[in-house]
């Protein structure tokens, strides 16, 4: 169970059917560990695809925000998933087109440090008109801070 711990998951964008139409942009998370992993699940969707980026965000508002560098990996058949691979902070990578892939985006808390920001999130712009059903869950890796309880008397 202490690997489980490892992992805060929240949610990013809920399932929707043209999950990723235009511009869309996760929930923004404080980092409050090593890093934040975002995990992009592509149902049905067939030739659809979207450029992805991560953006390190001054607060949960943001005020402000910077493309930041990040890896990522992808599973098109499966539970085989492909080498992380590094995307530059400007050109992220764009998704494969198809039904039921799975990519793993994960930002370095040294990289959101670097802005001076310690917030983040994912951008998904379209870059091939064609609906995807989709959702994102993100999870902050290895908490530097236990979760506090809703009260001290339970």
């Amino acid at each position: 169970m202490q690997l489980l711990d490892k992992l805060h998951w929240v949610k990013g964008i809920d399932p929707i059917a043209d999950a990723f139409a235009g511009t869309v942009e996760t929930d923004i998370v404080e980092c409050l560990g090593q890093g934040v992993l975002f995990l992009r699940y592509d149902g049905v969707g067939t030739t659809g695809t979207s450029v992805v980026t991560v953006q390190a965000c001054s607060t949960i508002g943001p005020a402000a925000t910077t493309a930041v560098p990040f890896i990522y990996r992808i599973s098109t058949t499966g539970d085989t998933w492909g080498n992380w691979t590094a995307a530059t902070a400007a050109a992220g990578f764009t998704t494969t087109a198809g039904s039921s892939q799975m990519y793993q985006i994960y930002v370095d808390a040294a990289h959101l440090a670097e802005t001076g920001y310690g917030y983040a999130r994912a951008v998904f712009t379209e870059a091939a008109d064609s609906e995807v059903l989709g959702g994102v869950l993100i999870a902050v890796v290895n908490l530097r801070y236990g979760e506090q309880p809703e009260s001290l008397i339970d």
